[in-house]
């Protein structure tokens, strides 16, 4: 969508109403009177001031929030360096008790809405879960459980789920999950990392219409974590509770108001693991106060969400995103806990549960979008979606095309859709760009860098650079970053993760463009960077270009380099039903490719595989193909924990050896 002078257009553009309205708005002009924050200049200027001006930023954030600090603060930031920025010093406060505010005022409205595959919605009231959350954290308190403690949970996307991270906050320790798609070794790699002392877990799971019994595999983590306590079974399949377990009915049962440990700022909250596709996952560690106010900032700012909305994004307890979704609870809106599998009983699953919900904000994956495109299904005629004010993606970034499809699919019902792709990281448990209601979207950019957030593309050099690709910086802290990797004593693990290549700023491992209108495009990891002749190219561009194809069901490009200084850059094809990798759709996809990028893009090979390998939360497995093509023995490449189908990589595997 380009005028005669080739100026991009955008694709949609926030009515005169829509951004006066808009949460955003009302911050600046209260930030402008009450903090100095600038009255003109819409977003942009506001941006600039929250990086120039961070401790009025993040102040104003909190007073505009109504951050109870039991202990009030020193100043907001203390020591600024990184590793080891240092906010609010010496203030106390709990993150649950913030997340239970609502149920003060709106007891009787629902917090939660459950569904599962039988897409039947069950609610929780705001003043339910607060009663059970009181429960629960009284009996942790009896078992001992005291701050600092660490409490894990083998648990699907559902409100027990909910319950268990508030009261292990509201006593002050610290949370740490795993759905129970993950078998046990992936879930030992992360749990015996943090030695959790209390255990949640289900005995099984429904998925694709199926019951997926998990009692072998809860047996064994009860073996393997010698630190635990006790355990407490959640009976999803209607299964009586095992020997020397608690139940989860008779742990909260009780009617007793919850007691909010107050805890300092930077006391952790939880733990967040990193797909550990080449090791042992990464334990992240995250505060209960910095976790608090940058997700006060997204959620209430950017995503535009308050007591009106229903907030549901597709995800699992394995995935930052539970994490965030659950604090949709700060803003106090009713958030919606999907447990199924994103497809079933058929591709349209996800936009039905949106229906059923009435959610104004639906998040989902990318991938889901380009593939109920590549179904032809049509949501907003099928189905009434006209509560949703945005449709929100993230996991990998989306292609032109799903911005397009999206944005038409909803017009032609008469819908004014907000098409917001996002982009952080568990690392951050939040968003580095994306989602602002006051700008418009571009094809295939993301909206803008976040509030607070000083993001910048660099050259190995260190130089800043607009309209060129460069390494995804961020030269100031954020609350939410870690306070610590957990066994990591010297700090240097977390240290070479994101501060190695350029020394005190963050360096998170993206490719990126910050454009010359402000706003980012994404192309893929720059640890797996494709290279030729000097030239860095993004995957997932070739990925938009590829998966556009009926017969391409999934691609995977990797760059090679050889022994003799050459390069090797195939494209691995997973296909379509019936499809055929004959001539004919090999030149297409060349064509393609070269058509709508570049001839250097173009692969040297296009190879057929069974599948493409992912990690436990959907991420396609670049990395570890690559070693393995250099001849990494499987073994020593891949953390078999953290691949969703390990079987795959022996294809990956076989083709080095005979190319060897």
């Amino acid at each position: 969508m380009t005028t005669e002078n080739s100026q991009p257009q955008p694709l949609w553009q926030p009515d005169p109403q829509r951004v006066a309205r808009a949460r955003v708005t009302a911050f600046q002009n209260w930030a402008a009177d009450h903090h100095g924050a600038p009255a003109d200049g819409g977003y942009p200027a506001l941006h600039r001031w929250s990086v120039d001006q961070p401790e009025t930023f993040w102040k104003a954030v909190t007073d505009w929030f109504d951050v109870r600090f039991s202990t009030p603060y020193a100043r907001v930031l203390g020591d600024r360096a990184m590793p080891g920025a240092q906010w609010f010093p010496g203030a106390t406060l709990n993150y649950a008790e913030h997340a239970l505010r609502a149920a003060a005022t709106r007891a009787d409205e629902p917090a939660l809405l459950h569904v599962d595959e039988t897409h039947r919605t069950r609610p929780v009231s705001w003043a339910e879960l607060r009663r059970q959350v009181g429960s629960l954290a009284a009996e942790l308190r009896t078992l001992g459980v005291r701050p600092g403690d660490r409490v894990s949970g083998y648990l699907p996307n559902i409100p027990q789920a909910v319950v268990a991270l508030l009261a292990t906050a509201a006593v002050g320790a610290v949370w740490t999950s795993c759905a129970p798609d993950f078998g046990a070794r992936g879930v030992l790699d992360r749990f015996q990392q943090v030695e959790p002392v209390v255990l949640f877990t289900v005995d099984g799971y429904r998925y694709g219409g199926k019951e997926h019994d998990r009692r072998e595999v809860v047996a064994e983590l009860r073996r393997e974590l010698p630190a635990l306590r006790a355990v407490v079974h959640i009976p999803l399949l209607g299964t009586d509770t095992p020997e020397g377990a608690l139940d989860w009915t008779a742990v909260t049962s009780a009617d007793t108001d919850p007691v909010f440990e107050q805890v300092p700022f930077d006391h952790p909250l939880w733990v967040l693991y990193s797909s550990g596709t080449t090791g042992l996952p990464k334990a992240i560690v995250q505060s209960q106060g910095g976790i608090l106010v940058e997700h006060l900032k997204q959620l209430g700012l950017h995503c535009d969400l308050g007591p009106e909305d229903r907030f549901f994004w597709y995800t699992s307890t394995g995935w930052m995103m539970w994490n965030f979704l659950v604090s949709g609870l700060l803003t106090g809106t009713t958030i919606v806990l999907y447990d199924g599998s994103p497809g079933y009983p058929d591709t349209g699953a996800q936009w039905s549960v949106a229906e059923r919900t009435g959610a104004t904000l639906f998040g989902t994956s990318a991938a889901y979008v380009m593939a109920c495109r590549k179904a032809g299904l049509h949501p907003a005629r099928d189905h009434d979606l006209s509560r949703i004010q945005c449709v929100a993606t993230t996991g990998s970034p989306l292609p032109p095309d799903g911005f397009r499809w999206l944005h038409d699919e909803f017009a032609e019902a008469g819908a004014d859709l907000w098409v917001a792709s996002v982009s952080g990281g568990t690392d951050v448990c939040s968003c580095f760009a994306g989602a602002v209601p006051t700008l418009p979207v571009y094809i295939g950019e993301l909206q803008a860098p976040a509030l607070g957030t000083d993001l910048q593309a660099w050259d190995p050099a260190g130089h800043p650079l607009t309209d060129e690709v460069g390494e995804l910086v961020v030269t100031a802290p954020m609350p939410s970053m870690p306070v610590r990797f957990w066994n990591d004593p010297d700090g240097s693990r977390y240290h070479d993760s994101y501060f190695d290549t350029y020394p005190g700023v963050w360096r998170h491992g993206d490719w990126i463009t910050v454009t010359s209108r402000g706003s980012v495009i994404i192309h893929g990891r720059s640890d797996s960077t494709l290279n030729r002749q000097g030239v860095r190219m993004g995957s997932a561009d070739i990925y938009e270009v590829v998966e556009r194809l009926p017969e391409i069901r999934e691609s995977l490009v990797i760059g090679v380099e050889q022994p003799d200084g050459g390069y090797w850059m195939p494209l691995f094809v997973h296909l379509a039903p019936d499809a055929t990798l004959d001539e004919t759709l090999l030149t297409r996809v060349k064509q393609a490719i070269r058509a709508h990028l570049s001839p250097r893009h173009v692969p040297d090979e296009v190879i057929e595989v069974p599948g493409i390998p992912h990690t436990l939360t959907g991420k396609r497995i670049e990395v570890p193909v690559k070693r393995l093509l250099q001849g990494t023995p499987l073994e020593k490449a891949v953390n078999p924990g953290s691949v969703d189908d390990l079987g795959l990589l022996a294809f990956y595997e076989e083709l080095a050896r005979k190319r060897s």
